[in-house]
């Protein structure tokens, strides 16, 4: 007898000390707002906010790359931008050096500054940006994922956008361009230098088609940007369903459980105030 009731006794205090536990756990879910916090609470639950965490890293990484490809196209658009401003400036150049009254003095002033233009274009095709990436690929664009199954390419290479021009059947690169405009200034023959201009027309006309190439590129890396924020929302949503607390349904278990403790407590303080001699009757 005296052992059954010692056991008895012990089994009492297990049970409390886990509605105890219970209590806790009820407080700290209506404090911290989860209740999922391990599997026991709902196996199936913890499954699912699982495969959505994963699914949640996975879309932090897309993200990145998203935001990685957009600083990189933007680079790009920005620099195509200034060549192109700089071809123009190529053109006015030119074009006032068909002026028949230009002195050896302005005439290479011109020069000079062609030479500026066509310097700084190189480095705007070359340039590199802080992590020694640089602005445009070389050979082959880099393809960036995005999504699953979905790889971009987020910049043009520098082939692409520096080398074959078509200028009256042959293939020229900007720089070829460029030189050919120095070259024919620096001569000062009116037909070198018509010939130039038709040149650096032709490098403008494909570093507009560059530039709206570019323009698609980053339209989208925009539109799968947006889906992704799209679908992480989505998944937030979810994983929010899943682990978020029910106030009232927990708070009314706690308050349940709080009684019942209680009432445990009290018969067992009652309990433990009887002789050896009543427990064993």
């Amino acid at each position: 007898m005296v052992g059954i009731t010692n056991k008895t006794l012990t089994a009492e205090i297990r049970r409390q000390q886990q509605l105890s536990q219970s209590i806790i756990a009820g407080q700290t879910a209506i404090s911290s707002g989860v209740t999922l916090t391990r599997p026991s609470d709902n196996a199936l639950a913890w499954v699912q906010v699982s495969d959505i965490g994963r699914a949640q890293a996975q879309q932090a990484a897309w993200q990145a790359n998203v935001s990685y490809g957009t600083t990189r196209a933007s680079n790009a658009e920005s620099n195509l931008d200034e060549i192109n401003n700089l071809l123009v400036r190529a053109q006015d150049l030119v074009i006032s050096a068909r002026n028949g009254s230009l002195n050896d003095t302005s005439r290479g002033a011109i020069v000079e500054e062609l030479k500026t233009i066509r310097t700084t274009v190189g480095e705007l095709l070359n340039q590199k940006d802080y992590q020694g990436v640089s602005v445009f690929d070389d050979g082959q664009s880099v393809l960036v994922p995005v999504s699953r199954g979905l790889n971009l390419a987020v910049v043009g290479t520098r082939q692409q956008v520096s080398e074959g021009i078509d200028v009256d059947g042959t293939a020229m690169s900007i720089d070829d361009i460029l030189n050919q405009s120095i070259t024919a200034v620096s001569s000062g023959s009116d037909s070198d230098i018509g010939t130039a201009l038709e040149s650096i027309q032709a490098g403008q006309s494909h570093i507009i088609v560059e530039l709206a190439k570019q323009g698609v590129r980053s339209d989208r890396l925009d539109v799968v940007g947006a889906r992704l924020t799209d679908v992480d929302l989505d998944l937030t949503e979810r994983r929010s369903t899943l682990e978020s607390t029910d106030l009232a349904q927990v708070i009314s278990s706690v308050q349940a459980k709080l009684l019942q403790l209680n009432a445990a407590q009290s018969a067992f303080a009652r309990i433990n105030k009887q002789t050896l001699f009543d427990l064993i009757g």
